[in-house]
């Protein structure tokens, strides 16, 4: 059967493959909302290694940017970068989130790595790409729409920085060591529009994260 919408039944598919892996382990906590396919995982990463990849962030760390809107838009205030792949701490850490999703390593984006000072946030936005924008089929030519989002927290923020889910009216205090996976589409392969989210202006201190996005096929 054709897509109804691009990558539709690898979505779908892909969804059904991971949902079972998670439900199947003890360690995974599951958000209690029939919205959204949300799940938790406390002490993913150790304090050193929560240290560790603050200080590769901090030598990587440029203003941050998105496909439509440049860092002077103000929509997304953090500076990131792309850790190295090849690092033994990244490529372990890769490869434990692969093994908790149960998914092939080639669909994996590499770890990005963010930093939000006072006063720095990324306002609501949806981690799946939009099929009807100029930048999609160059994203559809580099491994498809995203299917799930797997991003730790490093470090506490003395105040704000919370993770908002703004539809759904659930906010995700920063908690280091902790990993949130979420699915970026409904159990059918459709976009799904409760995972709007946003990074809440941080108001003290500073708040480090990692994130990595899964595609519907090999990456690059």
């Amino acid at each position: 059967m054709a897509d109804l919408v691009p990558d539709q039944t690898a979505l779908a598919a892909l969804g059904e493959v991971v949902r079972a892996r998670l439900a199947s382990n003890p360690a995974v906590y599951l958000i209690d909302d029939q919205r959204i396919e949300l799940f938790a995982v406390g002490e993913f990463l150790s304090a050193n290694d929560c240290a560790r990849l603050c200080d590769m962030i901090d030598a990587v760390a440029r203003p941050s940017s998105l496909h439509e809107l440049d860092y002077a838009s103000g929509f997304r205030t953090s500076f990131s970068g792309d850790l190295d792949p090849h690092d033994p701490l990244v490529a372990g850490i890769s490869a434990r989130i692969e093994a908790l999703l149960g998914v092939e390593a080639a669909i994996g984006e590499p770890v990005q790595g963010q930093r939000y000072l006072p006063g720095q946030q990324f306002k609501p936005h949806n981690d799946w790409f939009y099929t009807s924008e100029g930048y999609w089929p160059q994203e559809q030519a580099r491994g498809g729409q995203r299917s799930w989002t797997a991003m730790a927290y490093l470090n506490a923020v003395d105040a704000g920085g919370a993770t908002a889910f703004t539809l759904l009216g659930l906010e995700i205090e920063p908690k280091p060591g902790v990993l949130l996976i979420w699915n970026n589409a409904l159990p059918d392969g459709r976009p799904n529009e409760a995972t709007l989210h946003a990074g809440l202006p941080v108001e003290a201190d500073a708040k480090y994260i990692i994130t990595k996005w899964y595609r519907t096929r090999a990456f690059g």
